[in-house]
This record gives structure tokens, C-alpha cells and sequence, in this order.
């Protein structure tokens, strides 16, 4: 085999595979505890090792038989993981990282007992940001959004869902998708664009009102586009009622748009029992859902994404784990990076996942691998290291998963490959 036709990341003292080989360990100690309490560990005697070639992973497991096949010194790309623990790319499944301006003042507000919707309320919030992003040039946007981008790469984000929903009206709609795809073009993070002009009601309008304008102005312009991939909304108290919401998600489907939405973060409206209804991809938020609710979810195959991060933010309710631990089920996890949640760091989320919601370290890590993926409806193996997978990793300076969300206050990432190529 000629050097150039594949890459290997060597040397691993522990590998996550995916949901059905979740821990490969070697070795004795806590992490036979880690690796005993989760589903399908398959167990090495030494070293773990991925190879891959053309982007894709062909080879995972023991890595004296791989290094014999696939030599290090033949390959293209070869990474000593040096007794670290290698992870798939992680894939965040909700983001609103496209935006202009500063918020700082109103976190320092919340701190002294104003609520969100107070801060809402008073033309603060996201209608600020609104107000921000309409006066910000297109380039402008790209670059602020490209170098998030870095931020988050550099802490092992492969793939990241990026919504619109600061314009609140066609043109600047169309301006951030815009900038979502460009930045999707340019950067090595794959980025995935969510129309979300039902993000909140502008100033002088309703929410009956704009609806109407989201269905019959928005929504044709951003088909016409055609780079929107998923339509979301925000159906909450204040906000959009659950009919209002149907009529959107209904009106998306028919351009082409998958749903998704944001529910029960507030209130508990049957926004969940809508997104089972409209076979959306995720439901995300879900702190104020019921049991019901989640079964509704599940039987419908959408993917409950909870935002740890949210809570932590604004110092509220984490999300109860209970009813899906008592359904095998484990959520995706997102971190919700915006203005009113400046979090870039997915380990950061697994670590609010496991303190905040009561997660494993296991669980949190596929929350943010491959049932991240599994929330914007991606299929191939992203998310994971499987034979046939893409060839997205994250090497930690730590000899396995638990250390990423515990080492809550230091990165322990120590290299990116995204595609097969290093890249952080």
C-alpha cells in the first residue's frame, strides 16, 4: 500500500465508537467501572487505532494488527494519540451562531431578577440582536461567524446547525442563510442551515399577523434561495401558540423544509405533541415536558434535544433525565451558543449534561456525537467511528471520555481531524 491512500490515529488508550460499541478500553482500573456500566464495550488488550481513507473510516481496533496493515510511517496522516482517548467529531445540533452585536448587559441584568421575557418584553433580547444583525453587512456577518467557527473546532465541534431568526423579515433572512452558506463553503466545520424566521414577533406587528408573513413572504423567498435544509420555530408562551407553529412547520414541509422546534421551555403549550405530529427531526428545549410528551417523541422518532447550557444561562430548571432513562432513551445535546447563552464548547455542555441533567460521561458523549447527529436527520455514521463513518475525530490530552466533561474548566482537546485531515 503507497503512502497517500490512507491516515491513522494511533496509540489510543481508549476509543468511543458509537452507540452499539459505545467504550473501547484497555487496561485496569476506573475504567473498567466506565466501560462496564455502558451498552457493547468491546474490550482490547493494548492500544486502540483508526484508519481511514478518502474521508471515510475503514479500520478501527486494536492498534498493533491496524499499525501491521496500515504502517504509520507509509500514511499520509498519522496522529499518535499518546495514550489519549479519540472520539468522533462532535456534531452541536442547535445554534443561533450567527449575530451582531453585545448582550453582556443583560446577563448582568438577569443576575439582579429580571426574567428573559421581561427583558423580551422591553425590546431587548433577541429583537436587540434583531436590530443588530439588520445593520450589519453580509461580510461582516461571514467573518464574526468564521472565526466561532474556529472556537468551536478547536474544541472538537466537526458539524454544527447554524438558524437564522435575528431578521425577522425576507431580506435579512435571506442575508444570515446567506451567511450560513457561506461560511459552510469556506470553513472546515460542516454547517448546517435552519430557516427560523418564526424566531420571535418583530415590534409593531402580532403574532397572528406574522405568521401570516413568515408563510406567505418568508418561507417562498428562502425556497427560492434553496439553501435552507430545516424550517424551526419558537412555539412558547408570548410567543407562537401551537397553532400558529403547526401552520409554519405545514407551510416549511411543503417548500421542502424538514421541521424543527423549540418547545417547553417556559411552558408546556403540546409543542412536543406537534413535533410528533409533523415527524419533525428534534424537539429541543423540553423543560417543562411530560412523560407523555416524551413518548410522543420517541414513538415518532424525533430526536429530543436538550440545551444544558440554557439553564445554566439564565440560572433556571435543568431538564429531568428520568422519564427518558426510564425509555433506554438518551437525548441529544446542544449547546444553544447565541447571545443570551455564550457557550462554544460542547465538552463544556457535556459537563452541564452530567452535573445539571444527571448524565453519565458515556451518555453525554453520545448526546453529543451521534444522537447530535441523529438530530439533523444524518445518516452515513456521522457521529461515530464505524467502518464507513466520516472521518471526523477529536483527540483528548486525557486517557478517556469522563475526562471531557471533567475537566470542565480546561480544554482537553489536542487535536481535530475533520474528512480525515488535522485541522486544529
Amino acid at each position: 500500500m503507497t503512502e497517500s491512500q490512507y491516515g491513522i490515529v494511533y496509540g489510543a488508550n481508549e476509543l468511543v465508537v458509537g452507540p452499539d460499541e459505545t467504550v473501547t478500553t484497555s487496561g485496569d482500573g476506573p475504567r473498567d467501572e466506565l466501560a462496564a456500566t455502558e451498552p457493547g464495550p468491546l474490550r482490547l488488550e493494548g492500544e486502540g487505532a483508526v484508519v481511514f481513507e478518502d474521508g471515510r473510516v475503514v479500520a478501527v481496533g486494536d492498534g498493533d494488527e491496524l499499525a501491521r496493515e496500515y504502517p504509520p510511517e507509509n500514511a499520509e496522516t498519522a496522529v499518535d494519540a499518546d495514550g489519549g482517548c479519540v472520539l468522533p467529531g462532535f456534531v452541536d445540533p442547535h445554534t443561533h451562531a450567527v449575530f451582531a452585536g453585545d448582550r453582556s448587559d443583560e446577563f448582568a441584568a438577569k443576575l439582579r431578577g429580571k426574567s428573559y421575557q421581561k427583558i423580551l418584553a422591553e425590546g431587548g433580547g433577541i429583537l436587540r440582536t434583531v436590530r443588530a444583525v439588520r445593520e450589519t453587512p453580509e461580510d461582516d456577518l461571514v467573518a464574526d461567524l468564521c472565526e466561532r467557527l474556529d472556537a468551536m473546532l478547536a474544541r472538537g465541534t466537526t458539524t454544527v446547525e447554524v438558524k437564522s431568526g435575528y431578521g425577522l423579515d425576507v431580506e435579512t433572512e435571506l442575508k444570515t442563510l446567506s451567511a450560513i452558506d457561506r461560511a459552510d463553503r469556506s470553513h472546515p466545520v460542516d454547517v448546517v442551515p435552519t430557516f427560523m424566521g418564526a424566531h420571535a414577533v418583530p415590534g409593531g406587528s402580532d403574532a397572528e399577523r406574522y405568521t401570516d408573513r413568515v408563510i406567505e413572504e418568508q418561507l417562498p423567498a428562502v425556497a427560492d434561495q434553496g439553501i435552507a435544509e430545516f424550517c424551526d420555530v419558537f412555539c412558547e408562551e408570548d410567543v407562537f401558540s401551537v397553532e400558529q407553529s403547526r401552520r409554519i412547520l405545514e407551510a416549511g414541509t411543503e417548500y421542502g423544509l424538514t421541521p424543527k422546534i423549540h418547545t417547553d421551555e417556559f411552558a408546556n403549550l403540546g409543542g412536543t405533541r406537534l413535533a410528533a405530529d409533523v415527524s419533525a427531526a428534534s424537539a429541543d428545549h423540553l423543560l417543562q415536558s411530560t412523560d407523555a410528551d416524551i413518548d410522543a417523541l420517541l414513538s415518532e422518532d424525533v430526536t429530543p434535544v436538550l440545551l444544558p447550557g440554557t439553564a445554566f444561562g439564565l440560572g433556571g430548571e435543568y431538564p429531568d433525565l428520568e422519564p427518558y432513562r426510564e425509555r433506554d432513551a438518551v437525548p441529544a445535546i446542544g449547546t444553544d451558543f447565541n447571545p443570551n447563552c455564550y457557550a462554544l464548547s460542547m465538552g463544556f455542555a457535556a459537563t452541564l449534561a452530567c452535573v445539571g441533567v444527571g448524565m453519565t460521561p458515556a451518555e453525554a458523549v453520545l448526546g453529543i456525537t451521534a444522537h447530535g447527529a441523529a438530530a439533523l436527520d444524518r445518516e452515513g455514521g456521522l457521529g461515530t467511528l464505524e467502518v464507513g463513518s466520516p472521518a471526523d475525530l477529536v483527540v483528548l490530552d486525557a486517557p478517556t471520555h469522563a475526562h471531557l466533561p471533567y475537566r470542565y474548566d480546561v480544554d482537553a482537546v489536542e487535536s481535530v481531524l475533520k474528512g480525515g485531515d488535522v485541522v486544529s
